[in-house]
């Protein structure tokens, strides 16, 4: 799974990154996360070997992991690794973002209908922001689109805005101090998903998970076990 950072470090900018796992992470090693840089792995894409083959062969490429695409302090940096996408166009680009209500100020000028190569992923965590971003995510010329509800904080209804949409991921929060899970507000996206025909799946559990009313702490290595276990992924027919 070839991963591009071309810079690291970003900032909160709603409930789902109170316990962000790069800011948790970036603590324990004395790191202040708020400084956004540019990192050694800027040109990753086009960089090649001796015999002059590129180094990431054909697949997907997760964008930004550490970081996100579309993050204000990025903005002098993005119109070169978007030459470097377009370069690459037998690579998919793919990264999530919780400020597609940037894309305007971010996308390139020849983006017209979108690079068949970028799917772009918003992500939401609650009624409230899944309103505001995927109103506005609806609406704009990408031509793959998915939907991130990771971690999913209180049940919500995005029905109306999965027109368009090629899968959504739903997963519950990791931390000592995280927010719970409930299965029914997984179970409501699925049906949710299935009533518009577009994929589903369940990406992990939270560490407090709660079904059938009882909440039930889960370690690390259990939170994608037991949303395997669960079975409920959803393809589109």
């Amino acid at each position: 799974m070839p991963m591009w950072n071309p810079w690291r470090g970003c900032k909160r900018v709603s409930e789902g990154c109170k316990y962000c796992y790069i800011h948790k992470g970036d603590y324990k090693k004395g790191i202040n996360t708020e400084n956004i840089i540019k990192t050694d792995d800027f040109y990753k894409p086009i960089e090649k070997l001796k015999n002059g083959s590129y180094k990431i062969k054909k697949g997907i490429v997760y964008v930004c992991f550490s970081s996100d695409f579309f993050i204000e302090e990025a903005d002098e940096w993005r119109k070169e690794c978007w030459k470097m996408i377009k370069e690459r166009s037998d690579l998919t680009f793919l990264f999530l973002t919780k400020r597609i209500t940037r894309f305007y100020d971010c996308i390139p000028e020849d983006w017209n209908e979108g690079y068949d190569n970028v799917v772009i992923c918003t992500t939401v965590e609650n009624q409230k922001n899944a309103d505001e971003r995927l109103s506005f995510f609806s609406k704009l010329p990408i031509r793959h689109k998915c939907i991130t509800a990771q971690p999913l904080l209180e049940n919500i209804n995005i029905e109306k805005y999965l027109d368009d949409i090629e899968i959504v991921v739903v997963g519950g929060e990791s931390d000592y101090n995280a927010r719970p899970l409930n299965y029914d507000w997984v179970l409501n996206i699925r049906k949710q998903c299935i009533n518009k025909n577009v994929e589903f799946e369940f990406r992990q559990a939270g560490t407090y998970f709660i079904e059938d009313d009882k909440m039930t702490k889960l370690s690390v290595r259990e939170l994608m076990k037991v949303a395997r276990e669960k079975n409920i992924n959803y393809k589109s027919k």
